[in-house]
């Protein structure tokens, strides 16, 4: 019995996936000269607002007013809460006390 092939095309990577791959280049910093963070507002209040934020911390910004589309300060939320790495708990080994406070091995209390 012969071998059957398939003649199927791979997918081509479109544009907008473009940005995800990695092109080996470090990412510019967000505040920063290069990648300024862009934040819209609907009102002039909020406009003073964000920019004292901004100013404040010595970041790059660029604030657009815009009363008729919704309030957009995503890069400002990123730029006061960083994301922090993920944080893992020590696994027990098998030999190490039982957590529960048993005073076995867990191998012969819990992990079992």
């Amino acid at each position: 019995m012969g071998r059957v092939f398939h003649n199927k095309k791979m997918p081509k990577r479109s544009i907008e996936n473009a940005d995800k791959i990695f092109d080996g280049k470090k990412r510019t910093k967000l505040g920063t000269e290069k990648k300024p963070a862009v934040v819209n507002v609907q009102t002039e209040e909020r406009f003073k607002e964000i920019a004292a934020l901004f100013e404040e911390n010595g970041w790059e910004y660029t604030i657009e007013l815009q009363p008729d589309e919704p309030e957009d300060i995503s890069d400002l939320e990123t730029l006061l809460n960083p994301p922090q790495p993920m944080r893992t708990e020590k696994k027990v080994g098998r030999n190490d006390p039982c957590p529960c406070g048993s005073g076995k091995k867990y191998k012969k209390c819990c992990g079992n």
